[in-house]
């Protein structure tokens, strides 16, 4: 395959997954990078030709923008080799390139334990907060799709949040039946009808009851933690990656997950290993 027909594989892909501006910047990018390698095979191309196109299309740009073009460069080729030919390195991977181009490490979160989430849950007393913690523990949800979530979007166990990060015109969450039944009861006896807000919190205000329910158990925790916790628990506990990445995290690239799931310490390395073998 070309680098055109791959070029706009990746295009089709974002304009149904991605935000406006999102595919605004990759269509920008790869216009450039197909005229002038369009019709080269995907496998063709050399660390000199992408440092050259790299090196033109950013020079006098902000370190800011030449991170962001290399980034775009190098999910191009991640999507390639992910979904059309596992064979096709990815020239981005390049020591030279990343040094070139000053791409910074991912960062590393520390995760929380899963006994430390509980007693944050458990020792907050009220049923407004506590199940504000809980879907964001246990469903993965980011703080501002809970805060806009309504009854109208409550199906069963599954939760439907609209205008979602990702672009879509909706999401699907999965949550545990005993939440989910927990979650009704409490709509119901709040009174809540269907187009109102579950949890009447502003994002600031819902940050604040994560900071009180840390603040319980000894522990600094921001909401976007609890997300992270999400993630990394259902993947320790034997949940396959693509379930982690695509129905709990909701990401369109398995990358991104694998940022949020923690380093594993020594410690929690035995641990594993003793109950894998126990």
């Amino acid at each position: 395959m070309n680098i055109s027909e791959a070029s706009k594989r990746y295009l089709d892909y974002h304009r149904l997954n991605s935000k406006k501006d999102t595919v605004y910047n990759y269509k920008s990018l790869l216009s450039k990078f197909c005229l002038a390698f369009g019709d080269r095979e995907l496998d063709s191309l050399t660390l000199d030709e992408i440092y050259l196109f790299l090196t033109r299309r950013t020079e006098g740009n902000k370190k800011s923008t030449r991170r962001l073009r290399f980034s775009l460069l190098t999910s191009f080729f991640n999507f390639v080799r992910n979904t059309i030919d596992p064979d096709t390195p990815n020239p981005c991977d390049s020591p030279i390139l990343k040094k070139s181009f000053r791409v910074p490490k991912p960062n590393r979160w520390k995760i929380l334990e899963k006994e430390v989430v509980d007693e944050m849950i458990y020792r907050t007393a009220k049923s407004r907060d506590r199940l504000l913690l809980e879907v964001m523990a246990r469903g993965g949800m980011r703080i501002g799709e809970v805060v806009k979530l309504r009854p109208v979007g409550i199906l069963d166990r599954k939760l439907i949040i609209r205008d979602p990060k990702s672009g879509k015109e909706s999401e699907v969450v999965f949550i545990p039946q005993k939440l989910a039944d927990r979650l009704k009861e409490y709509i119901r006896d709040e009174g809540i009808q269907e187009n109102e807000r579950i949890f009447r919190l502003s994002t600031q205000g819902a940050r604040e009851v994560v900071k009180r329910a840390a603040r319980l158990v000894g522990v600094n925790v921001r909401p976007h933690d609890l997300r992270r916790f999400a993630a990394t628990y259902a993947s320790r506990s034997g949940t396959p990656l693509e379930i982690v990445s695509k129905v709990i995290l909701r990401h369109a690239d398995l990358q991104t997950t694998q940022r949020y799931l923690g380093k594993v310490s020594d410690e929690e390395a035995m641990r594993w290993i003793d109950q894998l073998h126990a």
